[in-house]
């Protein structure tokens, strides 16, 4: 029983975060041998191949992704798609059922590993197969944001839901709520028939009630009552990953570039900025972040997209900025390597969006954490990370509408960079601990070991 060796299908929703999540999760089963199908979107395949480590045990089966009226032309992933009309690229992924179920009756995995497309179980079901949904958001995040069917209020947003762990620091500030309560009810009144009638809470509650476990990439010391929280609420098993932390990947010409940049710098000035692949800033925004990163008096590389109102990063940038930070900053709109860029010893601060992935590289290197929380679960992860275990700390923001200032980047920036104070120093200290913590020897294995029993418990 120890020994078989699993077959697994991973079919995760059409966004980087979640394709790479699923994929660092392959290479970990399949250093244990068991045999993986990645399913992920025709063009998405460049990115991703460079993270996988087993060529021989992670094949990749791509699927295209299905034109929706109202989807932009060739769009594939969320980051084509502004954030409400992603319930379009919901019904995308819907429409794939039928390519799905003859790649379970060709494969005839153990398990399919799912997250956005709800109707995997159903599907899975009818041939044998166990689906799990392996959320790529925490279970913080999962408890706090998964109200029921109807979208609560504002009010009611902004306090935790009754049960929710007693010692936990997360809550939500009025405009987090605001917007939360607007993504409950997107593609609500979608006038589509079929998939289209599945509102964005709908989708995510019947995933996580239709499978036959649901796992979290997290450990019990870091969320264990909130794992315990969510197993309650779905009445299912929660399996925990572990920090199914990223393997380290191969350096490319554009990265030796940036390399070679990076080591002007002495060790730990350099600030690297990155907000994902998804996050547009409003004009206004955008400049007051690259004012703050100016402000600060260190280096720094950003990578952000243009911000709304704006084609091009260039015309974007307040005035004179450029001359003033040449040579020493760079507002960079391409795909940047981020996790090589992380390791990389000049760097000594990372400003995020908080995304999920991207807190899972911060935490394996050494650079210190200012958190930006701008949409959905990275509020829950900036709370988390800053309040519960006090390794970061986020940017002020006005509470009526969320905006923040060149002074409060600045003054985050400095907090953790500069030794003088005594909050800066603790938090330091315990993001230190965390790093070794998770990198103790031993932890993930065990965890990946206890995952894979677990999962032959349930066949």
């Amino acid at each position: 029983m120890e020994d078989k060796k699993l077959t697994f299908i991973m079919y995760p929703w059409y966004a980087m975060g979640h394709l790479t999540s699923f994929l660092h999760l392959s290479n970990k089963l399949a250093h244990r041998g068991h045999k993986i199908f990645v399913v992920h979107p025709t063009n998405t395949l460049s990115k991703l191949e460079k993270f996988n480590r087993y060529p021989e045990l992670i094949n990749f089966k791509s699927v295209t992704v299905p034109h929706v009226d109202g989807l932009p032309l060739g769009a594939e992933t969320t980051s084509d798609v502004p954030i409400f009309n992603q319930n379009l690229l919901c019904q995308a992924l819907d429409i794939t059922l039928p390519k799905i179920e003859s790649l379970i009756q060709e494969i005839k995995p153990h398990f399919i590993f799912y997250d956005f497309a709800y109707w995997v179980p159903s599907v899975a079901r009818k041939y044998g197969v166990k689906s799990v949904h392996y959320c790529s958001i925490t279970p913080s995040s999962v408890g706090y944001l998964m109200r029921g069917e109807n979208p609560s209020s504002e009010a009611e947003m902004m306090e935790p839901p009754p049960g929710f762990p007693v010692d936990s620091s997360i809550k939500l500030h009025k405009y987090e709520a605001r917007l939360m309560v607007a993504l409950h009810s997107m593609g609500k009144n979608s006038s589509n028939s079929g998939s289209g009638s599945v509102s964005f809470t709908q989708r995510l509650l019947l995933a996580f009630q239709d499978g036959d476990a649901i796992a979290f990439k997290t450990t019990r010391e870091i969320e264990g009552p909130y794992c315990e929280f969510v197993e309650h609420k779905f009445k299912k098993p929660v399996v925990i990953a572990g920090p199914v932390l990223p393997e380290p990947i191969e350096t490319s010409n554009t990265e030796e570039n940036w390399s070679k940049w990076l080591e002007k710098f002495q060790e730990k000035t350099v600030i690297l900025c990155a907000f994902g692949s998804e996050c547009n800033l409003k004009k206004d925004q955008f400049q007051e972040l690259v004012l703050g990163l100016e402000l600060t008096g260190y280096p720094f590389f950003a990578a952000l997209k243009p911000p709304i109102e704006a084609e091009t990063i260039e015309e974007a940038l307040p005035e004179g900025f450029k001359e003033r930070t040449q040579g020493k900053g760079i507002v960079h709109s391409g795909w940047a390597e981020q996790q090589l860029m992380l390791s990389h010893p000049s760097v000594g601060c990372f400003v995020t969006h908080c995304g999920g992935n991207s807190l899972s590289e911060a935490m394996i290197n050494e650079c210190q954490l200012v958190l930006v929380p701008n949409f959905g679960d990275q509020f829950i992860n900036a709370r988390l990370f800053g309040g519960d275990l006090k390794v970061g700390v986020e940017v002020e923001r006005n509470e009526e509408n969320g905006s923040f200032t060149r002074d409060g980047v600045c003054k985050a920036i400095k907090l953790v960079m500069n030794d003088e104070s005594e909050e800066g120093r603790k938090i330091r200290a315990n993001r230190t601990k965390l790093r070794e913590f998770l990198l103790s020897k031993g932890l993930e294995d065990s965890y990946i070991d206890a995952l894979v029993q677990k999962l032959q418990c349930l066949l």
